[in-house]
């Protein structure tokens, strides 16, 4: 697996960073897209590249201008050479309640979580084809059990899921097509989940009682990518058994 080259969307921090590690660390060369965290980016493209030399690649992009999506896919050919894995993993998140939904919302929150990977996987498709790869998208659980408040969010990570079934169904039998949906990995970085007491009723609604580690949606993702030559057009939930529960 030393030539196969992954494209990571949103890649520099949180589970995206667990992501690359993981891929990388099973021999395969990344081109890590981020947008606003330069810092983290390089950061991680310094200790991945200080194991492998020159395996690492960054490219920055607001995934929200449609411009910058085939670009993207062509700097990662010429960077690589091939693009064997796109992991749609960047998201935007924040509540959109009804009465508050306005354009700008629809904009950011579709336009990330399910206009973006239908343009970049429709970008990709070629060279995967080529390459007889696989895409796999981070969705959410709340694609299935809507999460209160979230409104757009919900909405657009169900389509996700929905894109995910049906480029399985276009793209095969060369493409392989897969999603991951995790539960409670890493609390959103904002004010509003800050309350422990809020935080332990949702861990509560899990089966296994505990929260998950980055490394639990990277671990999955690998597995997709390395291990599941058969499996394609499903969504594998990792979160510790909270959607049979909610």
């Amino acid at each position: 697996m030393q030539e196969r080259v992954a494209l990571v969307t949103g890649g520099a921090r949180r589970v995206g960073a667990a992501i690359c590690r993981t891929l990388h660390a099973s021999g395969m060369n990344l081109m890590v897209h981020y947008r606003s965290s330069a810092d983290d980016a390089r950061a991680l493209q310094s200790e991945l590249n200080a194991s492998r030399p020159e395996s690492v690649a960054l490219i920055q992009a607001d995934l929200l201008n449609g411009a910058y999506l085939s670009s993207m896919v062509n700097e990662t050919i010429n960077q690589f050479g091939q693009l064997d894995v796109l992991v749609n993993n960047a998201s935007s998140f924040f509540p959109t309640g009804i009465g508050e939904i306005d354009e700008r919302a629809w904009d950011d929150l579709i336009g990330t979580n399910l206009k973006t990977p239908l343009f970049l996987s429709q970008a990709a498709a070629p060279h995967l084809k080529r390459s007889h790869g696989c895409i796999v998208n981070i969705i959410d659980i709340h694609a299935d059990r809507p999460l209160r408040h979230h409104v757009l969010y919900s909405v657009a990570k169900a389509g996700l899921a929905a894109l995910t079934r049906s480029l399985a169904l276009e793209l095969g039998p060369e493409v392989r097509v897969n999603g991951v949906s995790p539960g409670p990995i890493l609390w959103p970085q904002d004010e509003r989940w800050s309350d422990e007491l809020a935080r332990q009723r949702i861990v509560n609604t899990t089966l296994l009682k505990r929260v998950g580690d980055p490394e639990d949606i990277a671990r999955t993702v690998r597995f997709l990518v390395f291990d599941a030559p058969y499996i394609t057009g499903q969504v594998i939930a990792v979160d510790g058994g909270r959607s049979i529960h909610l």
